[in-house]
């Protein structure tokens, strides 16, 4: 890789370590952070296939109270330049994404480790800042703050850079040293954690109410005449719909409701 497109890249990886943090943009996401990848790197295809197949596992990874979620800014960022080196080095597209996809799950419990050290070091960054508080120094503040999110990034960015700088005939042959069996059981593993993602998803949003929902859009996705964007549409109008009964039924002689609009508006016409 060219020292510009390295640049680039550690830039996206940089980008991506803040964003496990602030949530804004999120360029951590792998959809996203693949991409940006992929397109700096010339493998834009390669890295939104990428992105997707890793998004669909990184779904239901989640900070929940003190339980710390796998970090999907690292798996998306490493397995990324994976891909871009295997591919430079001569592998097929999908043998390098496969490869990348393998080693995603791994990745992402070091990205956790790399996380609960960041964090450790921000501690005195926080008293810092309550020092500065009591001062009445919002300047000082504010500087620590950019401090503390850019160790976020340099988290991601340090890493980044290295991969990008191991030579590919490295990176190449540690890959071929993998048995079959322990690549196509990492596979597998990721396929899935895919499936644990959605699983998770749908546990916290499971209710009486959404379950119809859920099963007429495996329905409507059978239907191959039907593009995303005609799936999108009919998510977007049956949202509505539910909304709109929603506040009917939060309306019906002035009852409270009991969280089912469908039930509360059968239960009025009774």
């Amino acid at each position: 890789m060219s020292v510009f497109t390295i640049i680039l890249i550690v830039i996206v990886a940089f980008l991506a370590g803040m964003e496990g943090v602030l949530d804004q943009w999120q360029f951590h996401q792998p959809l996203v952070a693949c991409t940006l990848i992929g397109l700096v790197s010339g493998h834009l295809e390669a890295g939104i296939i990428l992105g997707g197949t890793l998004q669909m596992m990184a779904l239901g990874w989640a900070n929940v109270g003190a339980a710390v979620a796998p970090d999907a800014a690292l798996a998306s960022v490493a397995s990324a330049i994976l891909m871009v080196i295997a591919i430079n080095g001569g592998s097929d597209q999908a043998t390098a994404i496969s490869t990348a996809i393998a080693v995603a799950v791994p990745l992402s419990v070091a990205g956790l480790f790399l996380t609960m050290i960041v964090r450790t070091l921000a501690i005195p960054v926080v008293h810092i800042q309550d020092g500065a508080a009591a001062q009445g120094n919002f300047a000082a503040i504010e500087i620590w703050q950019i401090i503390a999110i850019c160790m976020q990034g340099v988290r991601i960015a340090i890493p980044a850079a290295a991969l990008c700088f191991i030579p590919s005939d490295a990176v190449m042959g540690a890959l071929n040293m993998m048995p079959a069996w322990l690549n196509e059981g990492m596979t597998i593993g990721g396929g899935m954690v895919a499936a644990v993602g959605y699983a998770m998803v749908i546990n916290m949003m499971a209710t009486n109410e959404v379950w119809p929902f859920f099963a007429l859009g495996f329905c409507l996705a059978a239907i191959s005449q039907l593009t995303l964007i005609a799936l999108g549409v009919i998510g977007v109008s049956l949202a509505l719909i539910y909304l709109g009964l929603k506040d009917v039924a939060k309306s019906g002689a002035g009852a409270v409701g009991s969280g089912d609009p469908l039930g509360d508006i059968l239960d009025d016409y009774e």
